[in-house]
């Protein structure tokens, strides 16, 4: 098989597997630095519940308007800005941390996004739902996606600063007159945003995965905030790229490719990255007597 046919190929002949290649495009640019701004949070896990609370919204977004993304889309924005602003309350008013209150949430998210997608849809249509179709992104979906990605952009060149000693060092901020509590909401604004994007492709089971896995792998590489978010969306594009591909010549479901392709680099970066396994074991100090 020639560099041709395996690997351009697919996407010169198929519409499908352009529209894809293109969101995981805008996926990856503006999933990779706000998975890093979540990781270097310690925010990690959050992200994977807050991924999972778009359910419910989603789920009447199928009711309404049946497997359509963008209605899913708007449904899921609006599920998942009201779990983010309702695990803040309760963490603020009771003795509960931030974590607990989001997990709590998520739980029940997720039981009854499965639950009304259960009641008037199939096996099939819960399936897309969880897992998405990135194969079967259109137009209207695409420019979605475009748009959260350019928004998001947006939002971190003007606010880059903020959010980074908001990241870092919330109290300085406070102490400064910042306003730390809108600079943390407009963040979890942009999660949230992203995972809604994310959700059209790769379903709210796994639209954490090319925010958290480039942004790890990021971590064991990159060394300055920049570089890492660099290296994040990086990942991230040519996860996709790669996941499509696999999926396309050895007939794989494209969503899990692309996951799993992010894993493998994570994988590879725990044994190689510069803060992996074999670098710590070449670089450890040893005491001479």
């Amino acid at each position: 098989m020639t560099f041709y046919a395996l690997l351009v190929a697919p996407f010169v002949e198929y519409g499908f597997m352009r529209r894809a290649l293109v969101a995981c495009l805008a996926l990856g640019i503006g999933s990779g630095p706000i998975g890093v701004l979540l990781m270097l949070r310690r925010m990690s896990l959050v992200g994977d519940a807050m991924s999972h609370a778009i359910l419910p919204g989603a789920a009447v977004g199928f009711l309404v308007a049946g497997l359509s993304l963008p209605a899913m889309g708007i449904g899921g924005m609006v599920a998942g800005l009201a779990v983010a602003l309702l695990s803040g309350l309760v963490s603020r008013t009771t003795i509960l941390r931030e974590d607990a209150s989001f997990a709590s949430f998520y739980l029940a998210s997720l039981a009854l996004g499965v639950l009304i997608v259960s009641l008037r849809g199939s096996n099939i249509d819960l399936l897309h739902v969880l897992f998405g179709t990135i194969l079967a992104i259109d137009d209207e979906a695409l420019y979605l996606i475009a748009s959260i990605t350019s928004g998001t952009a947006i939002v971190l060149a003007l606010v880059y600063r903020p959010l980074v000693v908001e990241c870092f060092d919330p109290g300085f901020l406070r102490s400064v007159g910042g306003r730390g509590s809108l600079y943390h909401l407009l963040f979890l604004f942009l999660v949230v945003a992203n995972l809604v994007a994310a959700f059209q492709a790769l379903g709210t089971l796994m639209a954490v995965g090319l925010m958290m896995l480039p942004a790890s792998v990021a971590r064991l590489w990159a060394t300055t905030l920049p570089a890492m978010m660099a290296v994040a969306a990086g990942v991230a594009v040519l996860s996709g790229f790669i996941g499509l591909v696999t999926s396309f010549h050895v007939s794989l479901a494209s969503g899990p490719a692309i996951v799993l392709t992010a894993s493998l680099f994570y994988f590879a970066s725990l044994l190689v990255g510069r803060g992996g396994l074999a670098h710590r074991m070449i670089s450890r100090p040893r005491f001479v007597g």
